[in-house]
C-alpha cells in the first residue's frame, strides 16, 4: 500500500512525545512482539477473545498481503507501544472498521486518541467517510477514546458489544476538541522546564566567568525553590553543593538538565540524561546547525535521540530560561540580569539579543513571568511555548522575537486560538533581503516572505511591531491597561505642539479623534482658563496645575465618545511632575474600563507615582502603541466562525477535472479545464469557447453574441495583455477574422488556439488567486486587478482556509476597496459577490490541494454579482518538499 503518512512526532497527554508512522513489512515481527507483551485483558479487549497472534495475521492487519487495511504504529524509545488499524469494507468503500491496541504501561496517556486523529486523516484522504468500531461494553477506556475524539458518534449495543459509528467529517466541535488536546499536551511537555523540582547543571564549574559557573550561580542567587545538582567529571563539590560525575549517578529523579559542555560531548551527555529519564533538556552549547554541514548533522542526531526517548529539548545554542514565579524562582540563564516578576512572557531566537532584552525589561520595570532563549529551535519552538503560556495563570502577555518559522501553518493556528484570550506581540526579523541573509547566517534557516508573514500575523491576531523598542511600548500598555473598546482617542495636554503631533500620529495609524460631547466641554470650561482649548486635543495651557489634570482626565473618562486617552505633560518651571503624575493616576483609578496612556517629555522619565499608567517619552510612541493594541482589540472582538460550505459547489466534478488535468502530468491546465473548474465551484465567468480556425471563431462569436473578446492561447502566452494577445469589443465577423489572422501572424506556433469570450459589462476589476507556498502551504489572495496588479501591488493574503470574516478583512486592507464602495460618483458594486468568490476559492483549494497556482484576473465586480474574465490554473500532484520529522500537538 502506498505510504499515506510520514513519520510524525506527536506530544501526548503526559507531555512525552511518541513517533507515529505507517507500519510496513519490516514491522511484522515487532508488532507480533508487541501483541505478545500485552496483558490477557488487553488482548481480550482487542480481539474479543479470538486472538490469533501469527505473522500472517499481522501482515493482514497492516495490508502487507494486499488486504484493504492501513496500520499506524506509535513508537517510544524505539519500541512499538501502540497501533491502530482500519480495514476497508469491500461492500461500502467509504466505510472502514477500526481497532486499537495500546501497551498496558502507557494506557491513559492519550496515545490512542492521537492515533485515531492521524488514522482518520489518512482515511479521509483515501475517501473513507465513516469508521465502525466494535468494542466490548466493559472496555471503558476505548469507548472514552471515541467519545472524547470530537467526531460525531453513534453507539448501538447488542449482546454486550458496542457498535460505535464515527463520522470522520472535520466539524467545529472536532477542531475545538483537537485544539484543546494539543494545547494541554504541549503545556504538559513544558512544565518540566518551568516547574522542575531537581535541576542538574552539566558542565558546572568553579571558575567564575565560565557559562556553566554563571548559570549555577544564577540559580543559587535567584534562590531556586528546588534542588540544584552540579555535574562535573572530577569535582565532588561546587559552590557548596555535592557534585556527581554523571547525571545517571544523581540519586532520585531529575526533571531538568542544563547542558553546558563542548559540542562534541553533548550527544554523550544527552544519552546520560535519557538513561536517567530526564524529561526536559536545555542545551546551552553552540556548535550545531548554526555552524554549517557538520553542525547540522550533529543537531539532527541530537534531535533524533531526544525524540526517540520521548523527552523535550530547548536549544542548542541558547542562553537558557527563567521563571520568576515566587514558588519557583528559576534563573537557568547566564544573564547577569534577573528581571522583576510580572505577567509578560517572552521567547527569543537570539541569545545575545536575549541578554539585552532582559536588561531593557528591568530598566523599564516590565515584570516578566518567564523567559526562554530557544536558540536553534531544534525541538521546542514558539508553538510549544505559546501553548504553555496560554494555560499559565501568571502570564497575560506573550512576546516573541522571531527569525524563522519551523511550522508556520501550525503557528498561525495556535496563535489565532490563544490570541483570543492572551495578546501575542512579535518582532519578525529578516524583513528586507539583507535582513533575510543576516537571519539565515545566524540561525541556519531562511527568512520567510515578509508579505506572507504579515498576512499570517493579521489573520492570527498577532501584534506585529517593527522594532524591539516598539514591542516593549506595546507590552507595557497591554500589561497595565484594558484593551480599548474602540478607536476613538482623546488627547489631553499642557502644550499645543505635542498635542498636534499626537493627533497626527493617531490619525496616521487608523485612530480617530472624535468631537467631545457638549457636557464634557462645559465641564472643562468650568475650571480651565478662557484661553484653553476644550476641543480634542484638549490644551490646558502650560500653567495647568495637577488639579486641572485630575479634573480634565476625569471628564474625558466620562465621555461616551471616548475609548482611550493620551495624557501629555511637558514640565514647566511652575509645576511639580510628581504631583501631576499623582493627579493623573488618581483620576484614572475610576477609568470605567477605558485605556489611559501618559507621555512625560523629560529626560528623567515618568515619576513612579504614575503607575500603573504606562508612560512614553514622545507622543508618537504612545500613539503607535495605542494603535497596535486597538487593532488587536478590534480583531479579538470579531466572532470566530467557520465559512459556510457554498451552494452550487460540486466537489465530485472538481476532482474529475483536476484528475484529468493531472493525467497529463504537472503543468498548466487547458482553458476548458480551467473554465470547467470555475463552473464546478459555482464561480461565474464569461461564456467562452476555444477555437482553432477563423471560421470556428466566427461561429463561436455568433453563438456567444457580439461584442466579444479574442485571446490568443498557448503555453508561453500566459501574460496576454503584455503580449498584446487580447482584443476587446469585437463587434462583427470581419473583425473576428482580421484579429484571428493578426494573432496567427504575430504568434505563429506559439499560439495553439484562440479563446472567444463574451464581453462583460464594465465594473471594478479585482484579482482573486491561490498559491501553494513551500513553507506556509496554500495561500489565498485578493487585490486590485486587471492591468493594475503589478503597478499598485495592492494585494491582501491569508493562509488557507479562510474563515467567515477573512474575506471582508482582506478587502478592507486594500486601497482599492474604495473603488468597490463607490468612488468619485461611481456607484458601489456587489462586494458580497467578491467575498463569495474568495470563499469558493478557499473551498476549491481544500477539495483540490494539487492546485499550485490559480489566477482569476480580472474578476469584474458588477453592481450585482461578479464575473471572471480570465483564469489560469497550474496543478501538480507532487507533495511539497518535506522538512524532516516535526512535532505535532
Amino acid at each position: 500500500m502506498t505510504m499515506t503518512i510520514a513519520a510524525t512526532d506527536v506530544v501526548v497527554r503526559d507531555g512525552s512525545t511518541v513517533c507515529l508512522r505507517q507500519a510496513d513489512e519490516q514491522d511484522v515481527k515487532g508488532l507480533l512482539r508487541f501483541l505478545q507483551s500485552l496483558s490477557q485483558q488487553s488482548l481480550y479487549y482487542r480481539f474479543h477473545g479470538r486472538a490469533r497472534l501469527t505473522e500472517a495475521r499481522i501482515r493482514t492487519l497492516i495490508g502487507a498481503d494486499g488486504s484493504p487495511a492501513l496500520t499506524l504504529v506509535a513508537e517510544s524509545g524505539g519500541h512499538i507501544v501502540a497501533f491502530a488499524s482500519y480495514y476497508r469494507d469491500g461492500h461500502s468503500p467509504n466505510r472502514a472498521e477500526v481497532a486499537f491496541a495500546v501497551s498496558d504501561a502507557v494506557q491513559g496517556h492519550g496515545i490512542g486518541t492521537r492515533l485515531l486523529e492521524q488514522l482518520a486523516k489518512c482515511a479521509r484522504e483515501a475517501g473513507i467517510q465513516t469508521f465502525d468500531a466494535y468494542v466490548l461494553g466493559d472496555n471503558r477506556q476505548m469507548l472514552e477514546v471515541f467519545r472524547n475524539s470530537g467526531f460525531t458518534e453513534t453507539v448501538g449495543i447488542e449482546r454486550g458489544v458496542c457498535h460505535v459509528i464515527l463520522s470522520l467529517a472535520v466539524t467545529d466541535h472536532f477542531a475545538e476538541q483537537a485544539a484543546a488536546r494539543s494545547q494541554s499536551a504541549a503545556a504538559a511537555s513544558m512544565r518540566a522546564f518551568f516547574e522542575p523540582r531537581v535541576i542538574a547543571v552539566v558542565g558546572a564549574s568553579r571558575t567564575r566567568g565560565k557559562i556553566g559557573s554563571e548559570i549555577l550561580n544564577n540559580l543559587l542567587a535567584a534562590q531556586f525553590s528546588g534542588a540544584i545538582v552540579p555535574v562535573h567529571p572530577s569535582a565532588r563539590e561546587i559552590a557548596g553543593l555535592t557534585a556527581y560525575r554523571r547525571v545517571e549517578d544523581i540519586p532520585g529523579p531529575v526533571e531538568l538538565a542544563i547542558v553546558v559542555v563542548p559540542a562534541d560531548e553533548v550527544l554523550a551527555t544527552v544519552d546520560d540524561c535519557i538513561r536517567k529519564n530526564v524529561r526536559a533538556i536545555c542545551v546551552i552549547s553552540a556548535g550545531f546547525s548554526e555552524c554549517g554541514a557538520d553542525g547540522r548533522a550533529r543537531e539532527a542526531l541530537l534531535v533524533e535521540r531526544v525524540r526517540r526517548a520521548g523527552c523535550r529539548l530547548i536549544g542548542p545554542n541558547c542562553m537558557g530560561l527563567l521563571n520568576t514565579d515566587p514558588a519557583v524562582k528559576l534563573n537557568a540563564t547566564f544573564s547577569p540580569v534577573y528581571p522583576p516578576a510580572g505577567t509578560v512572557a517572552m521567547s527569543t531566537q537570539s541569545g545575545a539579543l536575549g541578554l539585552a532584552i532582559l536588561d531593557y525589561a528591568k530598566r523599564l520595570d516590565i515584570g516578566i513571568s518567564s523567559f526562554v532563549s530557544v536558540g536553534n529551535k531544534a525541538d521546542v519552538s514558539g508553538n510549544d511555548l505559546i501553548q504553555y503560556w496560554a494555560d499559565d495563570p501568571k502570564t497575560s502577555v506573550i512576546l516573541l522575537y522571531l527569525e524563522s518559522f519551523g511550522n508556520p501553518k501550525k503557528f498561525g493556528e495556535i496563535a489565532r486560538r490563544v490570541g483570543r484570550t492572551k495578546p501575542i506581540v512579535a518582532v519578525k526579523a529578516g524583513r528586507s533581503n539583507a535582513g533575510s541573509r543576516a537571519a539565515a547566517s545566524h540561525t541556519g534557516a531562511l527568512a520567510s516572505n515578509d508579505v506572507i508573514v504579515d498576512a499570517m500575523f493579521r489573520q492570527a491576531g498577532v501584534i506585529r511591531t517593527e522594532r524591539l523598542e516598539e514591542m516593549f511600548d506595546v507590552a507595557v500598555l497591554l500589561s497595565h491597561q484594558p484593551i480599548p473598546k474602540g478607536s476613538r482617542v482623546a488627547i489631553l495636554t499642557n502644550a499645543g505642539g505635542p498635542g498636534i503631533l499626537a493627533a497626527d500620529a493617531c490619525e496616521a495609524n487608523g485612530l480617530q479623534l472624535p468631537s467631545l460631547s457638549e457636557t464634557t466641554r462645559s465641564e472643562l470650561r468650568s475650571f480651565l482658563p478662557a484661553a484653553a482649548s476644550v476641543n480634542n486635543p484638549v490644551d490646558m495651557l502650560a500653567s495647568a496645575p495637577p488639579e486641572h489634570y485630575r479634573r480634565s482626565l476625569a471628564a474625558l473618562l466620562h465621555d461616551d465618545a471616548v475609548d482611550s486617552i493620551i495624557t501629555i505633560f511637558i514640565p514647566p518651571l511652575v509645576t511639580n511632575p510628581q504631583t501631576v503624575a499623582t493627579a493623573i493616576a488618581t483620576a484614572a483609578e475610576g477609568n470605567r474600563g477605558k485605556t489611559v496612556l501618559g507621555v512625560f517629555m523629560r529626560s528623567e522619565g515618568p515619576p513612579s507615582t504614575l503607575a500603573p499608567i504606562p508612560s512614553y517619552a514622545f507622543p508618537e510612541s504612545a500613539a503607535l502603541a495605542l494603535a497596535r493594541v486597538t487593532a488587536y482589540g478590534k480583531w479579538r472582538s470579531k466572532p470566530v466562525a467557520a465559512a459556510h460550505a457554498p451552494d452550487r459547489f460540486n466537489p465530485d466534478e472538481i476532482r474529475r477535472i483536476i484528475d484529468g488535468a493531472l493525467s497529463r502530468g504537472a503543468g498548466w491546465a487547458v482553458p476548458d479545464e480551467a473554465q470547467g473548474l470555475l463552473a464546478a465551484a459555482g464561480i461565474a465567468s464569461a461564456t467562452s469557447m476555444v477555437v482553432a480556425t477563423a471560421d470556428e471563431a466566427v461561429d463561436a462569436a455568433s453563438r456567444i453574441e457580439f461584442p466579444v473578446a479574442l485571446k490568443a492561447l498557448g503555453p508561453t502566452l500566459l501574460h496576454k495583455t503584455e503580449r498584446k494577445a487580447v482584443a476587446l469589443n469585437i463587434r462583427d465577423e470581419e473583425s473576428v477574422r482580421r484579429t484571428f489572422a493578426d494573432f496567427a501572424t504575430r504568434f505563429g506556433r506559439e499560439m495553439t488556439a484562440v479563446l472567444v469570450q463574451q464581453m462583460i459589462p464594465q465594473g471594478v476589476e479585482m484579482i482573486v488567486g491561490a498559491l501553494q507556498d513551500p513553507l506556509f502551504g496554500p495561500l489565498i489572495a485578493c487585490g486590485t486587478g486587471g492591468v493594475l496588479v503589478d503597478i499598485l501591488a495592492d494585494t491582501a493574503f491569508r493562509l488557507h482556509p479562510l474563515n467567515a470574516s477573512d474575506p471582508g478583512a482582506m478587502i478592507d486592507e486594500l486601497r482599492g476597496a474604495r473603488l468597490l464602495r463607490g468612488y468619485r460618483g461611481s456607484p458601489p458594486v456587489d462586494e458580497e459577490a467578491l467575498r463569495n468568490v474568495l470563499i469558493r476559492v478557499s473551498e476549491l483549494v481544500r477539495v483540490a490541494p494539487e492546485i499550485q497556482e490559480l489566477d482569476l484576473n480580472p474578476v469584474i465586480v458588477l453592481p450585482s454579482g461578479a464575473r471572471v474574465a480570465d483564469v489560469r490554473l497550474r496543478v501538480d500532484a507532487s507533495p511539497p518538499a518535506k522538512r524532516g520529522r516535526h512535532v505535532e500537538y
